[in-house]
């Protein structure tokens, strides 16, 4: 009984990490997309991936894609994160999740 129990947790404890991987994708996306709304044209996809790596620890940092592209006066960041294996920073899962957050841009006087 003890193993199942054990793969019971380890199975429930790799959801959470999922599960918490979108949160802080999602998050990321939001965060660029506000600071690439503000920022100007020139500075733009700078402003982006810095705002949207800014509140990430480095275990999801570590290969993390932030961009943001504008058209028709529209901001989209998306952010891809790679999901860890039982523990953040160690190695991760061969696939990417995803978090995307639009906004109007912000007009410049």
């Amino acid at each position: 009984m003890t193993p199942t129990i054990l793969i019971t947790l380890v199975l429930l404890w790799q959801c959470v990490l999922l599960g918490y991987t979108y949160t802080l994708a999602g998050n990321a996306a939001d965060e660029a997309v506000r600071a690439g709304t503000a920022a100007d044209r020139g500075t733009r996809d700078a402003a982006c991936s810095r705002a949207g790596l800014d509140k990430l620890s480095s275990a999801w940092r570590r290969g993390a894609e932030v961009g943001c592209e504008t058209s028709n006066g529209y901001v989209r960041a998306h952010v891809g994160l790679k999901v860890p294996v039982l523990f953040p920073g160690l190695i991760g899962f061969p696939f990417t999740v995803t978090g995307q957050a639009g906004a109007v841009e912000e007009a410049t006087n």
